[in-house]
């Protein structure tokens, strides 16, 4: 878990196109990273 104002960690996912996006290939540029709970948790 991530404390309040803490930095993400690096990541690798794919785009809708199957390339791999990085987190850190984004540096420079605004991001925002949604985070959201876990499906039928309260929150």
């Amino acid at each position: 878990m991530l404390d309040v104002g803490s930095k993400a960690p690096d990541f690798t996912l794919l785009d809708q196109d199957g390339n791999n996006v990085s987190l850190s290939g984004l540096k420079g540029q605004k991001v925002v990273l949604w985070f959201y709970p876990k499906a039928s948790t309260p929150g």
